[in-house]
């Protein structure tokens, strides 16, 4: 068990990973009390060695960690690695890189849709996972031995669990499946949280153009208010206030204390002049300047029984390949394609080459699927003479 508590160990433990291939990575973090999650613990293991890094330590400095997070030689392997990321974006304003998502990575192996940590590590490490300490406070210190224990276990066996798939991958020649998923986890736009698009994720239904312009500006305020005292955007107020206060759109502190749940003190506080003041804000904005609703997407007229015969296709290429289905076409691109639409991820690379290609013989009568017993298998048809 080894808990690092100072910068020089941290410098001593980071030093010898720069050379290796890879590191595993965890975090342990809490952000039910803040807008921004709050690192407490940061698990990093190499080929041979591994350490839980106490990043609430007094005096300890991270830089050793931020530079091997950046280090472009160094693999960072991650389980399911997105919210991990956003921690490490938000305190380098830069995705490490390179990526290895072993959730990811389980699917392309047919390991199942999504692949928990658990069964993974079970499955691959042969390990038992203590789950007793999963939903621990992670910011109180000191911490256990236990609670230590179980940190460094995400690390350790995800190690395992890496170089197991890594084999797979590398027998099968799919190392380059999953680089398009990865690209999307280094995009920093999915960490970013723009105030001025706060509002898209609230979806008012039958709202006018001025009501989505009231929403646009009371949502942004929450979101930078949020931002700026860091607490949960949820807390300082809720959606369904949200959505109230931009249907009503108030005209005074009155009616604003009249919202359900909100309150005359916070309608009488500083946070309800600044709402009163973004919503006098969207009431002043001429009719041009007003937010356009999003197109709702087409209506696609997919025929159920093609949707079906793609979906029951899938299902067949998804199993002699070894690969989970989702991660080949989704729900909305097996309709897209039943509609005649050619513009989706599944007609591209690998994905085309499992699923896709046969997908369009199958819309355009080149291909058929009959019984083999309680089996379904594909006839190839003779072209049309």
């Amino acid at each position: 068990m080894k808990l690092i508590t100072t910068t020089d160990e941290l410098a001593a433990f980071c030093k010898p990973l720069a050379n290796t291939e890879f590191i595993a990575v965890d975090t342990e973090f809490m952000r039910e009390r803040t807008y921004w999650p709050k690192l407490c613990l940061a698990q990093v293991a190499g080929p041979d060695d591994a350490a839980a890094i106490d990043t609430l330590a007094e005096g300890i400095d991270l830089a050793p960690l931020d530079e091997l997070m950046l280090n472009p030689k160094v693999l960072k392997v991650f389980h399911a690695a997105r919210q991990d990321l956003e921690i490490f974006y938000l305190r380098l304003q830069q995705v490490p890189g390179p990526l290895f998502d072993t959730q990811v990575a389980a699917m392309v192996c047919g390991h199942g849709e999504a692949a928990s940590y658990e069964s993974l590590a079970t499955r691959l490490a042969k390990a038992k996972i203590d789950k007793s300490s999963r939903f621990t406070d992670w910011s109180r210190r000191p911490l256990s031995e236990r609670q230590i224990t179980y940190a460094l276990s995400d690390v350790t066996h995800l190690r395992v669990v890496y170089e197991k798939l890594k084999k797979q991958l590398d027998k099968t020649g799919r190392f380059s499946w999953i680089s398009e998923e990865m690209a999307v986890l280094n995009d920093p736009a999915i960490y970013r949280a723009d105030p001025e698009q706060a509002w898209r994720r609230l979806k008012p239904r039958g709202a006018s153009p001025r009501m989505m312009a009231v929403l646009k500006e009371i949502a942004a305020w929450r979101e930078r208010t949020a931002q700026r005292i860091d607490i949960p955007r949820q807390r300082l107020v809720r959606d369904e206030q949200l959505l109230e206060i931009a249907s009503h759109a108030p005209k005074s502190i009155e009616e604003l204390a009249a919202t359900r749940g909100l309150g005359r003190g916070f309608a009488e506080g500083w946070q309800g002049r600044e709402l009163m003041e973004a919503i006098e804000r969207a009431r002043a904005l001429p009719e041009s300047e007003l937010p356009v609703r999003d197109k709702t997407p087409e209506q696609l007229r997919a025929p159920g029984a093609i949707v079906d015969l793609l979906r029951t296709l899938l299902r067949l290429k998804a199993e002699q390949a070894g690969v989970a289905g989702r991660l080949v076409a989704s729900a909305d691109e097996l309709d897209r394609l039943a509609a005649g639409k050619r513009d989706i991820a599944a007609l591209k690379g690998w994905r085309n080459e499992v699923f896709g290609s046969d997908a369009v013989d199958l819309i355009e009568g080149r291909l058929a699927l009959a019984l083999n017993g309680d089996q379904p298998k594909l006839i190839q048809l003779p072209p049309d003479k």
